[in-house]
């Protein structure tokens, strides 16, 4: 009489092997162009929401604004992006970005801003304070990012600034889009595969013997 159950040395084959898998020198190595992968795909789903005021070629002028705008957050206990976005309508140069309170866009990607530094500015600059002046060929910039997406290396899991205890605010979490976590990704795949494969051996077991009986 043929067996319908596997029997229970097959089962824990199929565990000891998945567990080989895991632990072989190999896993580090996968893991390893796993976290190469999800960095190549965070820097190109890395996303900012970033406003600017763009000042002559004059840095004491635009270090005065930016103490400025600091001391009237704290004085007033006005969030700072209100503050910023009124400095920038009155004293920016931009005239592409001064009627809308300095905004350069919001949650655009690396490379939206026609200035090569001030992009590449938006994406490293501190999260949720006033940033410069940083000096382009345009003249200098104060930047305010106040959401930044995917770059957990210099942003952890606060990403986004919000109003908070006084004029400053304070940094929460926000929706990271077209963040992958492969290392759990990785693990599944390391499990599952061994014991699909141990399942299937199982299965042609079975039915040989079934077509013996």
């Amino acid at each position: 009489m043929v067996s319908y159950i596997a029997a229970p040395s097959h089962i824990m084959s199929a565990w000891v092997l998945a567990l080989m898998i895991a632990l072989h020198p190999a896993h580090a190595f996968i893991f390893d162009a796993f976290d190469k992968v999800q960095g190549d795909l965070n820097a190109l789903t890395r996303r900012v929401t970033a406003r600017h005021i763009l000042l002559p070629s004059n840095r004491e002028v635009a270090l005065t604004l930016k103490q400025k705008i600091r001391t009237k957050c704290l004085e007033s206990d006005r969030f700072i992006i209100e503050v910023f976005e009124e400095a920038a309508k009155r004293y920016s140069k931009d005239d592409t970005t001064n009627f809308r309170g300095g905004l350069v866009g919001e949650l655009v990607p690396q490379g939206y801003c026609r200035s090569a530094e001030l992009d590449r500015a938006c994406f490293e600059v501190d999260l949720g304070c006033v940033v410069g002046p940083i000096e382009t060929s345009y003249g200098y910039h104060l930047i305010l990012v106040s959401e930044r997406t995917n770059c957990p290396k210099l942003d952890g899991s606060d990403t986004k600034l919000v109003p908070g205890n006084d004029g400053l605010g304070m940094l929460t979490s926000s929706e990271q889009v077209g963040q992958i976590d492969f290392g759990r990704f990785a693990i599944s795949q390391i499990v599952f595969w061994p014991v699909v494969g141990v399942a299937g051996g199982l299965l042609a077991e079975f039915t040989a013997q079934l077509g013996n009986s």
